[in-house]
């Protein structure tokens, strides 16, 4: 059984790498958290456009945020962080500098290069994350940045709304948009180490990807992606929910509890004696969705979406620890990226879902349509590692 315990957070946070790492991660999160929501914003208000315009651009930019994941974490483990980022931080400093001020068709251009070339921030802090800690504490100090994402998660959408309300979209966007730019040269500077000294791999050698690149690791990939598929579905579904109640303006309550739900779990599960698998977790997600369907008022949504929340980092992190163990520290940076383009695309795909059967069944199918795809993905997966086990038991 395992056993909840603050004793893994004092011996990780003793460590003063992870310190800094965890503080770097959650300042250069909050503009990538900013800016979906308010390009949005400024499509919609300041140039005057349609929704179907901004998702497009939101399309786009996702997409080559996704296919930038693998290639830029390959060329973190083959040229090292500073000529990563360096180049990708010149190149957000000219396309924001820009896009602003453009109209929507040069936005798209601008955004979507922009993506390709984006500054791979979180591949960076969950390889530093890793690095600053023994094997045996990772899952803690993993969980602690999930702790750092969640606050930047609260704290950039929520603030950058606000300024978008009282301030010229393009000025906010500009300087949201800045503020990765030095975040990027923070990083720069900082140049924080990708690998600790205990892992011994060649740096001059560079594994083949067919050397873990296979089921195990694609596997907990698919696990990621339908754990993010399940949440932007549960995120419109919210949004769904509150306006078929009337109340659009408690929309906010919901989604800051859910994600002080998730902050809370977070940390649970960071002191833990023992990890749990992705896919037991992703179930576990999945199962405590279902019921935010049968909310009918602020406060029982408000509490169910609390409960929901508690999995959703754990299941994140679980993940991300999972694939950091199949794969041999010189190809982290790559298995970052596809792990995060995994991420990012189960995101993409899970809001346009839980939107189609929201539009046939009414709100509540926001939140059982993606919650049941991720049970069965969860199940298959839990039954395809257990008869993996089997077959590779000693004796077999």
């Amino acid at each position: 059984m395992a056993v909840v315990s603050i004793a893994p957070y004092r011996v990780a946070l003793a460590s003063r790498d992870l310190r800094l790492a965890l503080l770097l991660g959650s300042f250069v999160r909050i503009p990538v958290f900013s800016a979906g929501v308010l390009l949005t914003v400024h499509v919609v208000s300041t140039l005057d456009r349609s929704y179907a315009a901004a998702g497009l651009l939101a399309s786009v930019a996702t997409v080559a945020i996704a296919v930038s994941g693998p290639w830029r974490g390959r060329l973190l483990d083959r040229i090292g962080l500073r000529r990563v980022v360096l180049p990708s931080t010149v190149v957000a400093l000219v396309c924001w500098s820009i896009a602003p001020w453009v109209d929507y068709l040069p936005l798209l251009v601008l955004a979507g290069v922009a993506g390709l070339f984006v500054i791979p921030s979180f591949s960076i802090i969950r390889q530093a994350v890793m690095a600053a800690v023994p094997s045996q504490e990772r899952r803690t100090a993993i969980s602690l940045d999930s702790v750092a994402v969640e606050i930047a998660f609260i704290i950039g959408p929520a603030t950058t709304i606000w300024a978008a309300s009282h301030w010229d979209t393009r000025w906010v966007l500009f300087a949201v948009q800045m503020l990765g730019v030095v975040g990027g040269l923070t990083l720069w500077l900082v140049n924080l180490p990708l690998r600790s000294d205990s892992e011994d791999d060649d740096p001059g050698e560079h594994p083949s990807r067919s050397s873990w690149l296979g089921l195990p690791f694609i596997a907990v990939c698919c696990a990621a992606a339908c754990a993010t598929f399940v949440l932007s579905g549960t995120d419109l579904g919210i949004v769904a929910r509150m306006r078929e109640l009337g109340s659009p303006t408690s929309i906010g309550i919901v989604l800051g509890l859910w994600g002080l739900g998730s902050l809370f779990g977070a940390l649970v599960y960071g002191g833990l004696s023992r990890s749990i698998s992705t896919f037991w977790l992703l179930g576990a997600l999945a199962l405590v969705t279902l019921p935010m369907a049968l909310a009918h008022g602020l406060f029982s949504l408000s509490v169910l979406a609390f409960v929901a929340g508690v999995l959703c980092a754990p299941t994140i992190t679980a993940s991300v620890d999972q694939a950091s163990r199949i794969v041999p520290a010189s190809a982290r940076g790559e298995a970052m990226g596809w792990h995060g383009s995994s991420l990012t695309l189960g995101g993409a795909m899970g809001a346009p879902f839980a939107g189609l059967a929201i539009d046939e069944v009414g709100a509540g199918g926001g939140f059982v349509a993606p919650a049941v795809v991720g049970l069965v993905v969860a199940l298959l997966g839990a039954a395809a590692a257990q008869t993996r086990r089997r077959r590779h038991a000693p004796g077999r």
